[in-house]
Formats: structure tokens, sequence, C-alpha cells
């Protein structure tokens, strides 16, 4: 069996958890049947069983009468780019509305079942009209569009899938929950290198915050926090949605000495040495349908304290991995970092715990055995 996986998102081009999720997803279902990757980029590569093609948008559809729109044309074109080169597999799936566009067209010319992973809908994303203008309104119906006419729609969370439900004309057996994962092999617990603490002005002991700039992430609420909380804050955060967020943000942080913020792109071990030094990982989302980074976190032994929202409700286990708090609460963050701050023992505890619950429930082999089975049934119906 060979699938075809579509989305922006694959290395080198990784800004986020959707294209964690893809690297990992399509690395382990290469060990049990064939993968393609197409992806936004201009680099491809070959391995036994993954083949990686990355396809760019058409330079002639540039907008001059309003550049917001370039975002959204550049998709559409890169989408039917990605259908030129033909579909030999059994099924296609997609990531995010960047490839739902494409799967549909696949699905409709090469008659083959369509799979779309939801890692974030544009429904509960109305800031983005900032980013994109009307083009806004353009996503949000590749989006629609795509979930609507795909033959299975995978959500990354319990909660995603009743938010599915409640915005798209979806039967909800055709919704099945797959959550995301994490490298276990990779990500545990490393020593952070002098030379990282040195590079970046790293203190002994610190808090980390780790994602984009863009207000889905709630980094406002965690820099007003900084007032209360008696230790450095490193943001590891690139990738902004918008210029004027991350300008705004970046006059926040110039008035908090106690915050050290890294805009650059990280190795992964780099990553993993960070969260493994941090006193408390911080995840303030206002809306996260799974939020990965808090796996990687638990992986490497570090307690967490997250947003009780969306999929953080289903991988954060309040007083047992983490401390969860209203989002949008500056106060309630304070609070709860600062307790874990003063409890060494809690910490260790919610430490081995989160280590513990992420080694039982969200390995990458036993996401990628249940997503072959969702194909094998699309393919191959009972009876």
């Amino acid at each position: 069996m060979k699938v075809t996986m579509m989305a922006r998102e694959y290395p080198p081009n990784v800004y986020g958890g959707a294209g964690v999720h893809l690297r990992e997803l399509a690395r382990c279902l290469s060990r049990i049947m064939d993968v393609e990757v197409r992806y936004f980029g201009g680099e491809g590569s070959a391995a036994p069983h993954l083949r990686v093609k990355g396809f760019t948008p058409w330079e002639a559809l540039r907008c001059a009468a309003e550049p917001k729109f370039d975002a959204v044309f550049k998709t559409l074109s890169t989408n039917l780019a990605m259908l030129c080169d033909g579909i030999d597999s059994q099924v296609v799936h997609t990531h995010t509305w960047y490839g739902h566009f494409a799967g549909l067209l696949a699905k409709i010319l090469y008659r083959v079942p369509f799979v779309a992973t939801c890692h974030s809908l544009e429904p509960l994303r109305p800031w983005k009209v900032q980013q994109l203008g009307q083009g806004y309104a353009v996503s949000a119906w590749m989006e629609k569009i795509g979930i609507e006419g795909a033959d299975r729609v995978i959500a990354v969370s319990g909660l995603m899938k009743e938010d599915i439900l409640r915005h798209f004309d979806v039967p909800a057996e055709r919704v099945e929950v797959i959550h995301n994962g994490v490298d276990l092999d990779t990500w545990r617990h490393a020593p952070l290198s002098d030379d990282l603490r040195e590079r970046f002005g790293i203190a002994d002991e610190y808090i980390l915050f780790v994602g984009r700039p863009t207000p889905q992430k709630g980094m406002e609420y965690l820099v007003d926090a900084m007032d209360r909380i008696p230790c450095q804050l490193v943001m590891g955060a690139v990738g902004a949605d918008t210029r004027e967020y991350e300008d705004r943000m970046t006059e926040k942080v110039r008035a908090k000495p106690n915050i050290v913020w890294i805009h650059e792109l990280l190795k992964e071990e780099e990553y993993i040495q960070l969260y493994s030094g941090a006193r408390v990982f911080v995840c303030p989302s206002i809306y996260e349908p799974f939020g990965i980074i808090n796996l990687e976190a638990m992986s490497c032994r570090t307690p967490v304290v997250a947003s009780a929202t969306g999929g953080i409700l289903e991988v954060v286990v309040d007083g047992e991995t983490g401390l969860l708090v209203n989002p949008a609460d500056s106060g309630a963050i304070a609070e709860a970092v600062n307790r874990l701050l003063k409890d060494p023992e809690m910490r260790r505890r919610f430490g081995e715990n989160g280590r513990r619950r992420v080694e039982e429930r969200f390995g990458w082999d036993a996401i990628a055995a249940r997503t072959k089975g969702l194909y094998e049934r699309l393919v191959r119906p009972a009876g």
C-alpha cells in the first residue's frame, strides 16, 4: 500500500506542530508501507519507502493590488502544482487547509480515497484576518470544502472532533480521533550545554515557552505574568503570523529584563536541552487543538503549566503532570508557575509522571499503525 501526503510544512520547512507531526508520521509509516510526501518547498529526497518532493507557487500569480492575498494565491497554485505529477497511491492524505484543496481535487481527478487531518480550524482563528485580509475567507472556504469532501477526517484530539462536528457538515462516523505523538527515543532528558547557555545568556533557573508569535499562543499573557515570577523566561518563538503582532510583543518584552527571546530556529537537540533544563514549561495558548509542545516538555521530564483549553486537556493531567489554568489569565499563570518553583518535589513528581504518560499513550509507532489501519478500511471496506 502507498499513501501520498500533501502539506505546507515538512523538513526543512517546519514552523509548528503540523510539520513535526508529518515528519514523524511519515517516518514511522514508511517502516510499514510506502509513503510519498509533497510539500511547499524546493527540495526533495528519497529513502527506502519514503519519497519527498517540494513544490513552489507560480510566481505569475502575484497580487499587486492587495499583497495580503498573495498567501492564498500561493497556496492555491502550489496545491494545483502538487497534482500535476499524477497520483499512483491508494490513498491521499492532507494536513491543514494548506493541503486540503489538493486532496479534494486528487479524489475527484484520480478517484482515490481522501483523508484530511485537522491540526487547527480556521473558524476558531478569526485573528488571521490581520494576516490574510479578505483572503481569510478563501482559506476558510478551502478548509470547508476539503473537510466536508474528505472520506475520513482525522482530529488530533477529542475536543477537536467536537469542533469539527460543530463547524462543518460532516457525519460523526467520518471523523476519527488519532492523537499527535512524540519520538520517545529522541525526546528525552538531556543536560543544557554550556555553549547554548552562554550563546543566549540563559540563567541557572528559567522557565520556557516554545511556539510561534501569534495571538493563538497567548504569549502576551505569559509576558505580563513575568512581573510576578522571580526567574528568567526563555522564549523560543519564531515564525510570526504577522509582523504587527511580533512588533507588539517585541515592545512588551523590551520592558522585561527577565525575558530572553531566541529569534531563530534551533536544532532539535538544542530544543531538547532547553526543555530539559527548564524548571517549568509554560503553554499559555488561548486556542490549542492539541499542543505537541506539551508532549515534548513531558518527554523531557519537565512539569507543565498550560491553559485548560482544547486538546491540552487530553495531554496534561492537572495535579499529576502539570497545572492547568484558565486561558488569558496572567495572574493564574504566575501563581501556578510560582507554586512549582517553590516545590522541587512536585516538579520532580510531575516530570516523572509526564514521561510515563507519554510513553504509555503517545508513541509514534502506535499512531502510525492506527493511521495505516484507517487507510486499509477505506481501500478495502468490510464486506
